[in-house]
């Protein structure tokens, strides 16, 4: 960058480094996704082309940073796990958020026609993204069994609300309030004696959801 006598200002730009020797997890979340899967019309209460569509925004992230190891999806959320002794971007943190942010982005409006090619999009989808340092591997491992763990309690209750909604002629309020207070014992016994559902035969990608991970292969 050229100097000039304007060149002062970059003293305003502070540095914001990430602690070094330390597991850097970021995860990025969709914008409003509720108003953007009404208007775009998601099967209720999973579509597997939108899983899909997420799935192949994250790969192709992987494919583009190797430091990125693993990596976890639900719904419109994602984790991805890098090297703890990564120095991508100097460990800057703004750098890494927005980069990472904005190929995610950009991939999943690139890839939308192939998993939606009757569904045009009515207006731009967007996602925040934040990092947050875990110094260990159990704490990384806590982390996602968290994510997991979230995954199929709001899964278990989208099921077993949009089944009382959709097979049970309950009003989205109704439904709410049906479910307001209950166990997953409970929620599963909803499913399976009004509605014949077994939830344990679910597809796990919509329980569990999707794991993505990089595997290394010795030459």
């Amino acid at each position: 960058m050229a100097n000039s006598k304007y060149a002062y200002v970059r003293n305003f730009e502070l540095p914001d480094p990430l602690l070094p020797g330390t597991y850097m997890l970021f995860r990025l979340d969709g914008h409003s996704f509720h108003r953007f899967s009404d208007v775009h019309s998601f099967t209720k209460p999973n579509d597997i082309r939108a899983l899909q569509l997420m799935d192949h925004a994250a790969k192709h992230v992987m494919e583009e940073f190797p430091d990125i190891v693993l990596a976890f999806g639900e719904s419109d959320e994602f984790s991805f796990l890098l090297r703890k002794s990564t120095s991508l971007y100097n460990r800057r943190e703004s750098k890494i958020v927005s980069t990472l942010t904005s190929l995610f982005t950009s991939c999943y409006v690139f890839y939308w026609p192939q998993y939606f090619p009757d569904t045009p999009l009515q207006y731009p989808p967007s996602f925040d993204g934040r990092i947050v340092l875990y110094p260990t591997e159990q704490l990384v491992r806590d982390y996602f069994a968290w994510r997991q763990a979230d995954t199929h309690i709001n899964n278990l209750y989208n099921t077993t609300f949009w089944a009382l909604v959709q097979q049970g002629g309950q009003t989205t309020t109704d439904a709410h309030a049906t479910l307001r207070g209950t166990l997953s014992k409970e929620k599963n016994e909803i499913l399976f004696s009004r509605f014949g559902i077994n939830y344990n035969t679910i597809d796990a990608r919509f329980r569990k959801g999707s794991v993505i991970f990089r595997e290394e292969v010795k030459s």
